[in-house]
């Protein structure tokens, strides 16, 4: 008699941010999905810091909950402050970002994943892959169990041969606490594989009893918060817990200094590569020798805990020489640690071996999420575990794969970087890496992907009919403007106020409130605009809606023309498996790159490093265009 099914559709390996967004996918598109973790209490884990989204971050959790993933709901249900980063720049810039309670956020991820049908669960540790014919068959587990399944998802996260670093200390683990995950990784390279190694950090934690907050800045969360998930089941905040901010100093940069010797990273002992982006605090001290003193944020744990995160402090260093150079911290003279910070070391698999389905090219029906990608960030990890989801789920149904296009989505942006130019270090996604960032707006995701949500059988028809009644209003508004005229009697007290020049005559209020200086609140102050909010019940979402629409009509014109341009490559296709050694008139680099990569379209060949317009001109050519 068996513990489980006889073939599973989908079988999900590691229960992370990416793995717990791959199981919600398969098992809500009909899968019969198995997730497998080695430690069933430690769901969605948040490993590092306990905080949502941020710059591009946001985005894309926004993007998730739009295409029905669950990383949204449970980043407002858990959520103990919420700010929209950027403000003061344009809407392309704007970020939202939740402060979390780190026990709950786990919590909520759980119960909402034994909520869903179709999902089985079992705790073990998966030591390798049943192959047959190039096909992936099943998964074996420590304990000899074999599990049959149809597609296999692995989102390992830093568990694959992890190395945990203190100082001079090393031992085996994923994360503190928790052992590392063998065999993978050998079993895969035997296959022929590719891999390497990764390393990222995590800061001390610490008593927040033992700190002086009187002696820090306070960041409070905004007056108005918002939410990330565009459903209803979630609410905005009424009250939300606030952040400090502190800083280390030259004495503090001293006292670290004095344990770079037995800091592994200066050492030799580790030679992987880190995240450039979230440096570790020796690592900064090393990089920005001329910069006296660096930010550090006192970030809270939960609603209830007196655990503190220290975020601007992850360091690799021994324990006594974080403790000594922390208590030299303003606000930290008596801080007591909850648990030194430490680096960990672990394999990853360049993501040039994937197709963009995130499915390996070498083993059928078996994907690659999070970090085993060489990624780095929740955010990251959880939308690539939702596509791998998605794409096992329509594999195992004989349904089309499906992808997103760099002009649709900040996934898709992330998943074209990774397949299409690869990392040597742990990628984090920014605004700066999306060319069409004024289409890829965190205010407009669920327009732009609530549809394909919905025709996946992710996104519900109650949440597709808000979605539709929202841009139905917005588009109305935007007429509303063009429409109406305003006099100069009503207009100029108004323009006068905010220095904008007055107006002569008659003139449309479309044309007023494209005026960069000009607000929605100013335009408010016309009574046939008021009047229009309050009898068409108009929401924050549509008004903020509008007036981006307003404003920014132009930018994102021609944003989706230059974007409808450049498309039209994606759909001139390479046929698979295409002989590039054929073309001698192409680069040498490019012919081994392009054969490395295999891109699915002219588009994707023309975005691999090393390949020019010339080597595509040429290509275009071969292929009779």
């Amino acid at each position: 008699m068996s513990l489980f099914l006889d073939t599973y559709d989908v079988v999900v390996v590691g229960a992370g941010h990416a793995g717990s967004e791959a199981a919600a996918a398969a098992a809500n598109m009909g899968s019969k999905t198995l997730l497998i973790t080695m430690n069933l209490q430690n769901i969605a884990q948040m490993s590092c810091n306990p905080a949502m989204g941020g710059i591009a971050k946001g985005q894309i959790v926004r993007e998730i909950d739009a295409l029905g993933g669950y990383s949204g709901i449970v980043s407002d249900t858990s959520a103990i402050q919420f700010k929209m980063l950027n403000k003061s720049k344009g809407p392309a810039m704007w970020s939202p970002r939740v402060q979390s309670d780190r026990m709950r956020f786990a919590e909520d991820w759980r119960l909402l994943l034994e909520k869903t049908p179709n999902l089985d669960f079992y705790q073990d540790m998966v030591s390798g892959l049943l192959v047959e014919n190039n096909k992936v068959v099943g998964v074996k587990t420590s304990l000899g169990i074999e599990v049959k399944a149809k597609s296999v998802v692995l989102t390992n996260g830093t568990f694959l041969n992890g190395l945990i670093h203190i100082g001079d200390k090393n031992f085996g683990g994923g994360r503190a606490g928790e052992r590392a995950a063998t065999g993978i990784t050998e079993q895969l390279l035997e296959f022929g594989f590719d891999s390497g190694r990764m390393k990222t950090g995590t800061p001390p934690r610490v008593d927040g009893r033992s700190l002086d907050y009187s002696k820090m800045a306070e960041q409070p969360g905004d007056k108005n918060p918002e939410k990330f998930s565009y459903s209803d089941i979630t609410k905005p905040l009424t009250n939300q817990r606030s952040c400090h901010m502190t800083y280390t100093s030259e004495q503090v940069h001293n006292l670290l200094r004095e344990g770079f010797d037995r800091s592994p990273m200066f050492n030799g002992r580790i030679k992987s590569v880190g995240p450039r982006y979230c440096p570790s605090i020796e690592d900064k001290i090393n990089r920005f020798a001329d910069k006296d003193r660096h930010q550090l944020f006192v970030e809270p744990e939960g609603w209830n805990t007196v655990e503190v995160y220290v975020n601007g402090f992850s360091t690799s260093l021994p324990e006594d020489v974080q403790f000594k150079a922390l208590r030299s911290v303003v606000g930290f003279e008596n801080v007591k640690f909850f648990r030194p910070g430490y680096a960990i070391e672990y394999d990853y698999f360049p993501p040039t071996q994937l197709r963009h389905t995130l499915e390996t090219k070498l083993i059928e029906g078996l994907y690659f999420a999070g970090q085993i990608n060489g990624t780095t960030g929740y955010e990251e990890a959880a939308s690539q575990g939702l596509m791998a989801g998605i794409n096992a789920s329509l594999k195992v149904q004989e349904k089309d794969p499906f992808t997103l296009q760099r002009d649709e989505a900040y996934i898709g942006v992330l998943i074209d970087d990774l397949i299409t130019k690869g990392t040597e270090e742990p990628y984090r996604m920014f605004t700066s890496r999306a060319e069409y960032r004024t289409l890829l707006r965190q205010d407009n995701a669920d327009i732009r992907l609530t549809p394909k949500g919905f025709k996946l059988g992710l996104a519900s028809e109650k949440r597709l009919k808000r979605m539709e009644e929202k841009q139905e209003q917005s588009e109305k508004f935007v007429q509303f403007f063009r429409e109406t005229s305003v006099t100069p009697e009503e207009a100029n007290p108004v323009l006068e106020a905010k220095d904008s020049a007055h107006v002569k005559q008659q003139d449309k209020m479309f044309k007023l409130f494209a005026r960069p200086n000009i607000t929605i609140d100013d335009v408010r102050q016309f009574e046939s605009v008021e009047s229009y909010i309050q009898d068409n019940k108009l929401d924050s979402e549509v008004i903020e809606q509008t007036e981006i629409q307003v404003k920014y009509s132009g930018y994102i014109e021609k944003e989706r023309n230059n974007a409808d341009k450049l498309n039209r490559l994606e759909y001139v296709k390479i046929p698979e498996k295409f002989d590039y050694s054929q073309i001698k008139s192409m680069s040498m680099e490019a012919r081994e790159k392009l054969k490395k990569i295999q891109p699915m379209s002219i588009a994707q060949a023309s975005r691999i490093s090393g390949v020019s317009p010339n080597d595509i001109s040429v290509l275009l050519v071969y292929m009779g265009r």
